[in-house]
């Protein structure tokens, strides 16, 4: 039956999947047999050469006896003086071999009768004893002509017409590889954003941004709404915030939640070798916009066209560049409307655009994207844990403080890197460790277990860590401590981890208290060991940036106090403070970090028992976590919402590993209740 179905209706045998017959093959095989005949040919004869003399050579040439035979065209008053073989390299200056078998030469004579008249007196005087022949050919030589000179020309033109046809006809449309379509526009279109599948469920966390962009997917599902109050629809929405915030992510749920045509394209598309072509795309950008109203024109990492024009040509101003911002500017509120067309744009680098861009009418409102809270990285944690099998004992709380000033990017990353932690150990689900690895993963980088150390650099870094987890215990701002480890990990040989309260505001206590905590490693080395190393580079560089920009920017120097020299004007060449108030600034941070360091030394001093107990745990375990310091010092003097929490999830695995001590207890004591029972089975029946 399947035979008989594979039949056509004249019986013709099976359908066959033939490939289909295609005439460019023909015509560039055509082209190919033609330029190699001509190229290989050399000229009208295949076999010989010709040179072209005057008529005295040829009277010359005739009297030496070089010449085999004579053919004479009437109509074009040219002959044809063939060479004899022996005589080829005298007149020719080259071989047989170069020459072909009958080369000749062509001569221009005046009349028939005067040739024959010197043929008969050559013959006469035996110096020709060749043959006199004529032709007639008068087309001969415009054939050759076009056929040798006109002929390639026009090969090669049509060789052109068809490329460029070609060219022209395929990929036509936008982001198309016409090549006379480099100033179309590059944007890819969705004919409704649904098709994305993504909506505002997607973007987890960022209520603020979502309840601003909100209304502009109500401007375009109910334009009418606000218009009959005389209201105007927004031209444009600025997303501005750090790299991963989910800029590009809003932007697609706008398109999805209001169903309308979607351009997206990125600010690099418009850049372009040729001049003209980036303000050619923006044109062709709006024009398509236009056409597809209401819609949305999505510019993603818009600083790459819209920085700010500079003043001074000198500067190094991009002429096309700034001519493709000025039609970026004409078409978003020029002397024409855009009306139904929203343009969305994101950025990392607000501080870098042109002024006339970020005015209301172009771009009405700018929605801050910020890093994630606590509460907004909870609810990204629930986005990103979906797809993965979890067990009980991960805490999205948990995961939410171990994460401060992740991004939603970041987020992302530390849920797929603990689902590879987790295959990587054989797990079936993945659990609470294979996310903390994760972060350790992500924070202080891969685990270097292979890396040798002496035993006296072992307790160096054991005794710098401790120096850290000191300092950190005993000083009210600082954050509270997780684990301590001297495993390297990264560019680092060892690390401390801490819980850190999120503060809105920070006060100079806290800062100068982190401060001290980052110069206890150098100090505990300083007090303990008797000599410094440079495993204190980052922590005196986090240290030096603090400081400065405690007294510089925050204004909290007692001589140079209230006073901030931020400034961020481009191509600022000059510092926006004299010498004498730089040398105020150096002395004035050399003095803060001073007395840090002096405080941590001292606080270590007075609790150096503790701290060598703890070096030496960290010898002998390379982790510690915060019972350990606990169980050493004792309750810490201070307690903070994080330390609670902390504790509070501390607590609640102590009593779940107590109910599963328990669990397990009782399902020993039931197998050995039953063994028993079985055994007395056994024995009642032998009896």
């Amino acid at each position: 039956m399947e035979n008989n179905q594979n039949l056509n209706q004249n019986n013709k045998g099976p359908k066959m999947n033939m490939p289909k017959f295609n005439m460019n093959w023909i015509y560039m095989i055509a082209i190919l047999a033609l330029g190699l005949l001509y190229f290989s040919s050399g000229g009208p004869e295949n076999s010989s050469i010709a040179k072209k003399a005057t008529y005295t050579n040829f009277k010359t040439m005739v009297t030496k006896g070089y010449a085999s035979k004579v053919v004479v065209n009437k109509n074009q008053n040219v002959l044809k003086m063939y060479v004899k073989p022996e005589h080829i390299r005298d007149v020719f200056h080259q071989g047989a071999q170069q020459t072909g078998n009958e080369p000749y030469m062509e001569v221009e004579f005046g009349s028939v009768d005067q040739v024959e008249t010197f043929l008969n007196e050559a013959k006469e005087a035996k110096t020709f004893d060749g043959d006199l022949s004529y032709e007639n050919h008068q087309d001969s030589g415009i054939f050759n002509m076009l056929l040798y000179n006109v002929l390639p020309f026009v090969f090669i033109i049509g060789l052109w017409m068809f490329f460029m046809r070609r060219m022209g006809g395929g990929g036509i449309g936008p982001g198309g590889s016409n090549v006379f379509s480099v100033g179309k526009s590059k944007a890819k279109m969705y004919e409704k954003g649904g098709d994305l599948g993504i909506t505002f469920k997607d973007v987890a966390g960022q209520a603020g941004a979502k309840q601003e962009i909100q209304e502009i997917v109500d401007f375009l599902k109910n334009p009418q709404k606000y218009t009959d109050l005389g209201g105007k629809i927004p031209k444009g929405a600025l997303l501005v915030g750090p790299p991963g915030t989910g800029k590009t992510l809003l932007a697609k749920a706008v398109a999805g939640e209001a169903g309308v045509p979607f351009f997206s394209m990125s600010g690099s598309d418009f850049v372009e070798m040729f001049v003209g072509v980036g303000a050619s795309r923006v044109r062709d950008l709006f024009a398509q916009a236009k056409a597809k109203s209401p819609c949305i024109i999505f510019i993603d990492e818009i600083d790459a066209v819209g920085r700010a024009r500079s003043k001074n040509p000198a500067m190094g101003g991009n002429d096309e560049r700034e001519n493709t911002l000025n039609a970026l500017l004409t078409e978003m509120d020029g002397f024409g409307t855009n009306s139904g067309v929203i343009i969305l744009a994101a950025t990392n680098r607000a501080d870098m655009l042109d002024s006339a861009l970020l005015r209301a009418g172009r771009f009405d409102r700018q929605i801050h994207v910020d890093l994630p809270d606590l509460n907004e990285r909870k609810e990204v944690f629930q986005v990103h844990l979906k797809p993965l099998k979890i067990d009980e004992t991960v805490d999205i709380d948990f995961l939410a403080r171990q994460t401060p000033g992740f991004s939603g990017a970041d987020i992302a990353n530390v849920c797929n890197e603990a689902a590879l932690i987790a295959a990587r150990h054989d797990s079936e689900k993945v659990g609470k460790q294979d996310f903390l690895d994760a972060v350790d993963r992500i924070i202080g980088g891969l685990e270097k277990k292979t890396k040798v150390m002496t035993q006296a650099e072992k307790r160096s870094i054991a005794i710098h860590e401790a120096g850290h987890a000191t300092i950190s215990w005993f000083t009210e701002f600082a954050n509270p401590l997780v684990k301590v480890s001297i495993v390297p990990r990264g560019q680092a040989l060892g690390a401390a981890w801490y819980l850190p309260e999120e503060r809105v505001l920070q006060t100079k206590e806290a800062m100068l208290d982190e401060m001290c905590s980052l110069l206890g490693g150098r100090a505990a080395e300083e007090l303990f060991i008797g000599h410094i190393s440079t495993g204190a580079m980052n922590d005196l560089e986090r240290t030096t940036k603090q400081a400065y920009g405690m007294i510089a920017y925050a204004g909290m120097s007692d001589k140079l106090p209230n006073i901030c020299y931020y400034n961020n004007a481009e191509y600022q060449f000059q510092k926006p403070y004299s010498e004498t108030t730089a040398k105020i600034m150096d002395d004035e941070v050399l003095r803060m970090i001073n007395e840090q360091y002096e405080r941590a030394k001292k606080i270590l001093t007075e609790h150096k028992e503790g701290h060598a107990q703890l070096a030496q745990l960290l010898i002998d375990r390379e982790v510690i976590f915060a019972e350990d310091v606990e169980r050493i010092f004792g309750k810490r003097p201070w307690t903070s919402r994080a330390e609670e929490l902390l504790e509070a999830q501390m607590k609640a695995d102590a009593e779940r590993m107590a109910e599963e001590r328990a669990k397990e207890l009782e399902a020993k004591e039931k197998e050995k209740e039953k063994e028993q029972n079985e055994q007395q089975d056994n024995a009642e029946e032998k009896q």
